[in-house]
């Protein structure tokens, strides 16, 4: 019995771990890293490379993360708590105010518009995502690992090269990571193959586009 009970912990533990490392803000700066990995992007001098991933970390991940963690230590509540449907809202607006002001900064310091596309095709993300929300609950982690996968299949036809063994990489983290959602039950199996599809939809279509 305490070995079940203890087992019981350490996959709650684990899936707790993996929901935060894989948050879904990770998306523009993992696009941007592929950005400067196959493509011609990547002759650009590395002064200049590590400053744009600094502002993108900086406005996509490290302020929206610290803004969401402050408002949930002022309501009091825990992540689980946050994690209601009523509750996204004011989370959802913060991180896309935080991805406006990034897009608004990278116009403003003239960096290549295909690298602010990046940011704004996750920011699309966010916004469709908060709209659901006020309907139906959806999950973001999924939906930004889904756009990691559209992102994948445009910057293989853009830039010549054969996305399949990354996008295989791509889907067994979207695995482990859709189960520790539903492990933390977070969400339902529809929440998570819809919040990846709707990802790798807006993702693939907002990168062409934009």
């Amino acid at each position: 019995m305490k070995k079940e009970i203890s087992r019981e912990k350490a996959i709650i533990l684990t899936a707790r771990v993996i929901s935060m490392l894989f948050t879904p803000f990770y998306l523009p700066l993992v696009g941007l890293m592929a950005l400067f990995l196959f493509s011609y992007l990547g002759l650009m001098p590395w002064g200049y490379k590590l400053q744009v991933l600094t502002l993108v970390y900086l406005f996509t991940i490290l302020l929206p993360s610290l803004l969401i963690h402050l408002y949930r230590r002022y309501q009091g509540w825990n992540l689980i708590e946050l994690g209601h449907k009523e509750r996204r809202v004011v989370p959802y607006v913060i991180s896309i105010l935080c991805y406006f002001f990034c897009v608004y900064l990278m116009e403003m310091m003239h960096i290549p518009h295909f690298m602010g596309t990046i940011v704004s095709a996750a920011m699309a993300i966010q916004v469709v995502c908060a709209l659901i929300n006020v309907w139906w609950k959806i999950s973001t982690h999924m939906a930004a690992i889904g756009g990691v996968a559209g992102a994948l299949f445009v910057f293989g036809e853009i830039f010549g090269f054969n996305p399949v063994w990354w996008f295989c990489v791509v889907m067994m983290l979207a695995g482990v990571l859709g189960s520790s959602r539903m492990i933390l039950r977070q969400h339902s199996l529809l929440q998570i193959v819809a919040g990846f599809l709707i990802g790798a939809v807006c993702a693939f279509f907002g990168l062409i586009y934009m």
